[in-house]
């Protein structure tokens, strides 16, 4: 979990300088490996549009500059930016795959840095803990999206599903209720995405059963979670109409 700090340091300054570092790698890719329209446009409209959505929540919350943590995820979200380039540019068709792993390899590894960051400082926050989701589930879209155009359109599934439970959730307000913290979860959703990286990279046989298990690992995951926000539907409503009662008081 990771947190934006409070400090008077204004917060577009810096928003500059992630954006500048994402096209400064964008570029460094076009001069080696080379890179398209359809590349720089998919990394720089990711770019473009984290800075603008995270710059949008830090307003909301009066928060004026990134903490520690929070540079760290912003960092990974360069990197993402980076692959979704890549899957962007070549649409399965001489992918730089070592660059590919590379990039999603450290992204992946530095999820769990910035948490520990967040702990250590004490600056843990919500509004932190959901700007690193974003980023985790943006990279397995991205590599669902890779994969299958290799094994099958099957794989989107783990990159959508929780898009579409977080569309789901704004017709059924109680899929929004309030989950317990399970090692269960979040083991499910670290092994998403070593699993895509293993089988982006090719290097070993079976892969696509891999993703298979993954799938179905994160459709029990989910699958639990719904039927425990289920179970408390009645509760959550039952809360929500005391705030809305308690609000017009």
């Amino acid at each position: 979990m990771i947190t934006l700090q409070h400090t008077a340091a204004p917060a577009v300054p810096e928003h500059a300088v992630w954006a500048g570092a994402q096209v400064l790698l964008l570029g460094v890719l076009g001069g080696t490996v080379g890179l398209g329209p359809p590349g720089w446009l998919a990394g720089t409209a990711y770019g473009l549009a984290t800075w603008v959505l995270l710059a949008a929540a830090m307003v909301r919350a009066g928060v004026r500059s990134p903490g520690p943590a929070d540079r760290v995820t912003l960092a990974r979200g360069v990197l993402v930016g980076a692959v979704a380039a890549l899957v962007a540019d070549r649409m399965g068709e001489d992918v730089p795959v070592g660059l590919l792993v590379v990039f999603a390899a450290v992204a992946l590894s530095l999820d769990f840095v910035d948490g520990r960051v967040a702990r250590r400082t004490g600056t843990a926050s919500p509004m932190g803990a959901r700007f690193d989701m974003e980023v985790d589930a943006f990279l397995i879209l991205v590599l669902s999206v890779h994969v299958a155009l290799s094994s099958g359109l099957w794989v989107l599934a783990i990159g959508l599903m929780r898009y579409v439970f977080v569309a789901v959730s704004w017709v059924a307000p109680w899929l929004r209720g309030e989950l317990p913290p399970s090692f269960a979860r979040k083991a499910v959703a670290a092994v998403q995405g070593v699993l895509l990286v293993v089988a982006a990279s090719g290097a070993v046989p079976f892969a696509t059963v891999l993703v298979e298990l993954a799938l179905a690992a994160l459709g029990w995951s989910f699958g639990r979670d719904v039927a425990g926000l289920w179970r408390t539907r009645d509760r959550v409503a039952a809360e929500a109409v005391v705030v809305k009662e308690y609000s017009h008081v």
